[in-house]
């Protein structure tokens, strides 16, 4: 239950105390001490649930920013800031919405390059249907990592996209793309 709902040790035996109660179960829940030392040997491996079906993979990129000793120095005596930025790439399950993919970079590495490190994390065995990103995504190299797993690719075109050159399955489902959103318009 810890680490199912992610509560601190001394929640966790008060909500399990609840949980019994309200089922009609009056057994005794061992105290924090025990716990705290029995915790420490104890693994516990939460299940991948899994989508059925082929997993519609979604990835965006998001930026932290870590404050150090610099920044609070500058805040508190004036003079240079400096900023330390990490950038975390997810690729999260449509439909269980569970984490499939990770990467953690510097700020200076772009998202698009990221792309196929991130489908290299699903195993071969595991079916994608889709890949779903942002326009950021939108390079040769992401459109052919997508082709080369078998998947569709959910990437919109830049506004003054051209067509390329139909060397690879994933240029074609770009083109094919294009054609598209220049047929039916984009909605923005």
């Amino acid at each position: 239950m810890k680490v199912l709902f992610g509560m601190a040790l001394r929640q966790t035996t008060g909500f399990v105390e609840s949980l019994l109660q309200l089922i009609g179960l009056y057994w005794s829940v061992p105290d924090f001490s025990t716990l705290c030392r029995r915790q420490k040997a104890l693994a516990v491996d939460i299940a991948y649930r899994g989508s059925l079906g082929p997993l519609h993979l979604l990835i965006d990129s998001t930026g932290i920013k870590a404050e150090g000793e610099g920044e609070w120095h500058a805040r508190k005596h004036g003079g240079t800031k400096r900023r330390l930025w990490r950038k975390i790439l997810l690729g999260i399950d449509e439909e269980t919405l569970e984490v499939r993919a990770v990467e953690i970079t510097g700020s200076h590495v772009g998202d698009a390059p990221m792309l196929p490190e991130l489908l290299n994390q699903i195993p071969g065995s595991q079916d994608i249907g889709s890949v779903t990103a942002d326009g950021a995504y939108d390079t040769r190299k992401c459109h052919d990592a997508v082709a080369d797993r078998g998947a569709h690719a959910v990437i919109p075109t830049r506004k003054n996209a051209k067509p390329w050159k139909p060397r690879t399955a994933g240029a074609l489902a770009r083109n094919e793309t294009l054609r598209a959103s220049k047929y039916l318009g984009r909605s923005l």
